[in-house]
């Protein structure tokens, strides 16, 4: 089994000068913790739910005010991003996704075309676990 027969492909991906506001209502209008960000096609990095949970939301309201947490809100996602990306390609075998997954500890690694950086796909833990169901299902 390979990523691109786990993966969801085409996910929604955000522009690197999107805001942290816009990305974070694409999160949680789509319900995921991941999103991959590109310019143009290219992927250059990830934003996930702890990313913008660094942000102390909480912290900046009682201590800084309602301005504060607004100017942060629309600061651009590349503020905030992971650069250094975990990325795999369409034929990388499902041990390896594993290994990537469990050693880095991250939820979701993007599929990429090499040459070009172009993302094709997104595997997360949760595709990996229902691989593992539906095997289990047909033993």
């Amino acid at each position: 089994m390979t990523a691109s027969d786990l993966m969801t492909p085409n996910p929604v991906t955000v522009m690197s000068q999107a805001s942290l506001a816009e990305a974070w209502d694409l999160m949680r209008e789509l319900d995921v913790r991941h999103l991959p960000v590109v310019d143009g096609d290219a992927l250059v990095g990830m934003l996930s739910d702890r990313d913008i949970g660094s942000l102390e939301v909480a912290r900046l309201l009682t201590e800084e005010g309602a301005g504060a947490l607004q100017r942060r809100l629309t600061q651009p996602v590349v503020q905030v991003m992971s650069t250094d990306v975990l990325a795999a390609e369409p034929d990388t075998e499902l041990s390896d996704l594993i290994a990537l997954l469990v050693e880095h500890r991250v939820g979701a690694i993007p599929v990429i075309r090499a040459d070009t950086r172009q993302i094709v796909g997104i595997v997360s833990y949760i595709d990996v676990l229902r691989a593992f169901q539906a095997e289990l299902e047909t033993e």
